[in-house]
Formats: structure tokens, sequence, C-alpha cells
């Protein structure tokens, strides 16, 4: 991912799935908590897609490395939109 991995924009967009469309959303906010609001959503929705990440792993054997890969990412971009959640709400 090389620099990628720093920009968001990117970053969600290669992973897919309404984790790259909610940050989006999240970018063109029109204001400080509609902003927060949206990245919380973004927060769910990678907190979500590591579930079916999880579940897509085991009801797939043979596709279960693919899996744990993205279930990396997700958890990577989770903790990241968690960090930039908690950071608003202290500001």
């Amino acid at each position: 991912m090389s620099d990628d991995k720093y920009v968001l924009e990117e970053r969600t967009a290669k992973f897919g799935t309404s984790v790259g469309a909610n940050y989006c959303e999240a970018d063109d906010a029109e204001s400080r908590e509609d902003f927060r609001h949206k990245i919380g959503i973004c927060k769910k929705e990678s907190r979500e897609s590591k579930h079916f990440l999880r579940m897509s792993g085991v009801a797939v054997p043979e596709m279960a490395e693919r899996a744990r890969v993205l279930w990396t990412e997700a958890k990577e971009l989770n903790l990241i939109f968690n960090s930039i959640y908690k950071k608003i709400r202290e500001d």
C-alpha cells in the first residue's frame, strides 16, 4: 500500500464496501457534528466488515487467507476511525 496507507480516501476506496462510501460522505461533511456522525458510521461499518469477513473465512475455507488479509485491513480502518471519533469528541 506504500504511501496510500496514510491516505484514507484511497485506502477506503481500495477496501471497498460501504466503508469507502461512508468515508467519502464524512470527507464532504457540512459541519463538525456531521463529520463526527459520519465517521461514527465508518467506525460501525468497518466493525461490521470484520464480522462478515470472519464468517466468510469460516464458511468458505478456501477463501480464509484472503478473508484474513481483508479482516486485518478492516481492523486497522476501525482503529483509525475510532481514534478520529474519540479525538473529535474530546475537542
